[in-house]
């Protein structure tokens, strides 16, 4: 078999191509990244690839293969007429960017982060606006510090139209539901704007250093801690009106979610920080992407958690992308019109406000 690193997925069979069998509807990919190279100068010597776990626990063999990845998707990443191609030739109307994942710069300790984030937001917000038609623009914000990440909310949201927020699934050694954040998710629920989870490795990568596990294994494996986190800590008790999205499909826990229900009924430890209602409880108000690759995960979560929670998207441009995002959704078996409409663009519309 013929490697394609940036082609469709050898995840499951294929059907038509999306561009061809889309749905009337306005289409939305709300998981896209892009790189801001502005930013990236200005953190210089203060930041090192090599301290994310994403890149600290590969083997020489990845690391190669990513430092090429980065070469291969720079235009991808970067230039938007390339973008835009890509969105023509997959049937998407809109694109949601966001931050790639190692640009959250969560380890740089000092004020220049918080300069380089406000640089990644403003460019976030001049592409989007600047092609209004096609892009809509989620920003990140500087976790270094609880007090200036609502600061930059609040400024991103007010000045610059951005409509919601990328946070990474682990804080350079603080969980999301750590206190110091308490003051990031009252915000977002006063501002009524969604925040993306995406993963950037394992930190405790060790056994995941081959063949490529630190991604595979690692990114689903931290978003898979970080929800349990936000669970049992209390977060989503403390903030009910917190909307939630998160990538590659949720991680694990969305498939294995009456284990932590089972724990919440047998044992007084997962009972803390006054939890009313059962985890998945919880679980079943967040959101999730499509990006799980076959026809019977996404079947799964759309069955589990309902298609008005589950959202349309990709991963663009890396070679863990889903290539065709419209192909899956219309491939899934037993899905109604309205449902195929609600998770090809209707509910990232809805959250995202889009019209």
């Amino acid at each position: 078999m013929t490697i394609k690193p940036y082609g469709s997925t050898s995840g499951r069979s294929h059907g038509e191509p999306g561009y061809k069998t889309r749905p009337k509807t306005k289409t939305v990919d709300a998981h896209c990244h892009l790189h801001v190279q502005e930013a990236a100068d200005m953190v210089q010597g203060l930041f090192d690839q090599q301290d994310i776990p994403a890149f600290r626990h590969a083997n020489q063999t990845t690391t190669n293969q990513n430092i090429q990845q980065i070469k291969d998707r720079f235009m991808d990443l970067t230039n938007v007429e390339t973008r835009l191609e890509k969105m023509d030739s997959q049937g998407i109307d809109t694109q949601i960017l966001i931050p790639v994942p190692f640009q959250h710069y969560c380890n740089v300790k000092n004020q220049v982060a918080f300069k380089a984030i406000e640089t990644i937001n403003n460019k976030l917000s001049d592409t989007a606006n600047n092609r209004k038609d096609r892009f809509v623009a989620l920003g990140t914000l500087p976790m270094q510090n609880g007090d200036v990440a609502v600061k930059e909310m609040e400024r991103c949201v007010n000045e610059l139209d951005i409509r919601g927020f990328q946070i990474i699934t682990f804080q350079d050694g603080k969980e999301l539901s750590h206190p110091s954040y308490d003051g990031v998710w009252e915000t977002a629920t006063k501002l009524d704007v969604p925040i993306f989870l995406h993963p950037n490795g394992y930190p405790e990568g060790d056994r995941l250093k081959n063949h490529y596990f630190i991604n595979i294994i690692g990114n689903p494996m931290d978003t898979t801690a970080a929800l349990h986190h936000l669970i049992f800590d209390g977060t989503m008790e403390k903030n009910p009106n917190l909307k939630i999205f998160v990538a590659h499909g949720g991680g694990y826990l969305p498939a294995y979610s009456a284990r932590i229900d089972h724990a919440w009924g047998a044992r007084p430890d997962c009972r803390g920080n006054n939890l009313k209602h059962k985890p998945s409880d919880y679980l079943k108000r967040m959101y999730f992407d499509t990006v799980v690759f076959s026809f019977d995960q996404l079947k799964y979560l759309i069955d589990k958690y309902g298609a008005d929670h589950i959202v349309m998207g990709t991963d663009y441009p890396y070679d863990m992308a889903e290539d065709d995002p419209i192909e899956h959704v219309m491939g899934t078996e037993g899905l109604s019109n309205d449902q195929i409409e609600m998770i090809t663009g209707g509910n990232a519309c809805s959250l995202f406000k889009i019209k």
